[in-house]
């Protein structure tokens, strides 16, 4: 059965304010309007591609983030949503620690994501047919 992956790149929802620090509402409501959108597409699985972000997260950035989109995209604390089937989240290796807290976070939720530094394993990943 193909799969149809969508991929998201940073820049799509995470935004800086004038003096250069995360602005932490917008993304929230850019990543919930991302995962809004996908709700209505089965067939896709999601890549948040986060390898050429140029903002660091702090841990309580990363948390609420997830859990800041979870609300805003109406879904209840036991619903599938905001991200209903798989999302990897891509990430440099220097990285992966905060991907892999964002991705727990996400798991705690009962969400499917999972923390990648390689592109290739993501990608095999969301194709695979395991749930």
């Amino acid at each position: 059965m193909a799969t149809n992956i969508r991929i998201v790149h940073a820049h799509d929802f995470i935004r800086a304010t004038a003096d250069g620090r995360l602005d932490l509402e917008i993304s929230k409501k850019l990543l919930a309007e991302i995962a809004s959108s996908t709700v209505n597409m089965p067939d896709y699985e999601l890549l948040l591609d986060t390898r050429r972000a140029q903002m660091a997260m702090s841990v309580t950035d990363l948390w609420y983030l997830v859990t800041d989109t979870w609300y805003l995209s109406g879904k209840p604390v036991n619903a599938r949503g905001p991200f209903p089937r798989k999302t990897a989240v891509l990430c440099p290796l220097g990285e992966f620690d905060q991907a892999s807290f964002f991705a727990l976070c996400a798991q705690n939720r009962g969400l499917q994501v999972r923390a990648f530094s390689s592109f290739e394993d993501a990608i095999e990943w969301l194709m695979a047919n395991e749930t």
